[in-house]
C-alpha cells in the first residue's frame, strides 16, 4: 500500500462529506443520497484514487492476513526496542505498543550523529525527529517485507553508527571498529 495512505471509518456520511468535501459552482456535485464522488472523501482533489491499493491489499490479505501484518511489523518493531536497549548508551524513550520505535542515545548531539553515520551506511532507513524535546531516532516498521534478517541488519547498523559516534561528540576513527 502506499505509505500515505489511511483509512477512518465513519458511519455518517454526511460528516465525511462535511469535512472534505468541496463545494464551488465550478465543479459537479454528486447526489447526496448515493456513494458520492471520491472527491468528497480525501483531503485532496487529486487523490481520489489512493483507496484502489488500499481496498486491493485488504481484498488480497483478507481480515486474517491483516491481522498478521500487522501483527507482524508490531513484533518487529518490538525486536527492534529489545535490541537496541543492549547497545550501550541506547535508550528506547517510548512505549512500544505498534510499529513505532524512538531511541535516544544520551545527549541530543549525539543522538543526531548517530542518526547521521547511520543514513550514511545506506544498510536502513530510520529517521532523525524529536519526541518530548528530545533527540531521537525514530524507527517505523511499516514495510510489508521486513522479516527478521532486516531487524538484525537494522541492528548491526546501529551499533556500527554507535561505535563510531563515540560517546557524546567524540567520535572514533572508523578503521576502529571491528564488528
Amino acid at each position: 500500500m502506499p505509505y500515505d495512505c489511511g483509512i477512518a471509518i465513519v458511519a455518517s456520511p454526511a460528516t465525511v462529506r462535511s469535512v472534505f468535501g468541496v463545494h464551488t459552482s465550478y465543479l459537479l456535485q454528486p447526489a447526496t443520497d448515493g456513494p458520492g464522488d471520491p472527491f468528497e472523501k480525501v483531503p485532496e482533489l487529486s487523490r481520489r484514487a489512493r483507496g484502489i491499493p488500499v481496498w486491493a491489499a485488504l481484498r488480497s490479505l483478507g481480515r486474517s492476513g491483516t491481522i498478521d501484518l500487522v501483527e507482524r511489523l508490531a513484533g518487529h518493531a518490538r525486536s527492534l526496542a529489545e535490541g537496541l536497549a543492549h547497545i550501550p548508551g541506547a535508550e528506547v524513550v517510548n512505549d512500544v505498543v505498534f510499529t513505532q520505535v524512538c531511541v535516544s542515545f544520551g545527549s541530543d548531539a549525539r543522538t543526531r550523529r548517530v542518526t547521521e553515520l547511520l543514513l550514511g551506511q545506506g544498510t536502513t532507513w530510520m529517521s532523525g525527529s524529536v519526541w518530548r524535546g528530545r533527540a531521537v531516532l525514530r524507527i517505523s516498521v511499516s514495510n510489508w517485507s521486513t522479516d527478521a534478517a532486516d531487524v538484525a541488519d537494522s541492528l548491526a547498523a546501529v551499533r556500527r553508527a554507535c561505535d563510531t559516534a563515540g560517546h557524546d561528540g567524540e567520535e572514533t576513527p572508523a578503521g576502529l571498529y571491528q564488528g
